[in-house]
């Protein structure tokens, strides 16, 4: 309808050296979605922008051909934060990265899902305060599950599995999504879920299947 509006997320690639907006990439936004948009900065490293739900595809289509990427807003999978890549692209895993983040980024959830990637056990970009969190070890990675950052109960992500290869991470990423979306009662945050499932649990799910099919 026209009229109507629709919030979008907007976030910077995954690149060497950290996903930061650059000044010319503020500038675009802004020039692309108008002076007049409500744009509102997250802690997922995205903004939400409200834009004309006529121009939808338009804007986003604009957006990136400027380097940008647009996700959905909202309960949804948030797009990968990931660290700065210190150790380099191929020792850190950026391609790898930017992959996973294709995969994950976007995928309905009954709550806002934060996963965080770290190229090495200096853990930059804080992954075992997200929900799931991913650090690579030298070729293989290990993934945590349930952090929270908030609150007077904060709480460290538990280990869930660990050793898997490049080919196996995707899907056991994935098939912890899925798990979450099939088993949350309602809108239950991540980690209340993981709490209420039990780790054990969750290693005796498909997740650890997902790791063993490769």
């Amino acid at each position: 309808m026209v009229g109507e509006k629709v919030k979008i997320a907007i976030s910077p690639v995954i690149q060497l050296g950290g996903s930061l907006f650059t000044p010319n990439q503020l500038v675009q936004i802004g020039n692309i979605i108008g002076t007049e948009a409500k744009v509102e900065m997250t802690p997922f490293k995205q903004l939400y922008a409200e834009v004309p739900s006529e121009h939808r595809e338009a804007i986003q289509e604009e957006l990136e051909r400027n380097g940008l990427e647009v996700n959905p807003a909202g309960f949804v999978t948030k797009s990968l934060i990931a660290c700065n890549f210190c150790r380099g692209a191929e020792e850190a895993g950026l391609e790898t990265a930017i992959i996973l983040n294709k995969a994950i980024a976007g995928i309905e959830t009954p709550t806002p899902l934060k996963i965080g990637y770290a190229g090495c056990g200096l853990g930059t970009s804080e992954p075992l305060i997200k929900d799931i969190g991913v650090v690579k070890m030298r070729d293989k990675f290990d993934i945590y599950v349930g952090g929270e950052p908030k609150g007077l109960k904060t709480s460290f992500a538990k280990l869930l599995c660990s050793g898997v290869t490049e080919d196996q991470l995707i899907p056991a990423v994935t098939a912890i999504i899925d798990f979450y979306k099939e088993y949350a009662k309602g809108k239950e945050k991540f980690s209340k879920f993981v709490n209420r499932i039990s780790l054990e649990q969750l290693q005796r799910s498909q997740i650890k299947e997902s790791t063993e099919r490769k």
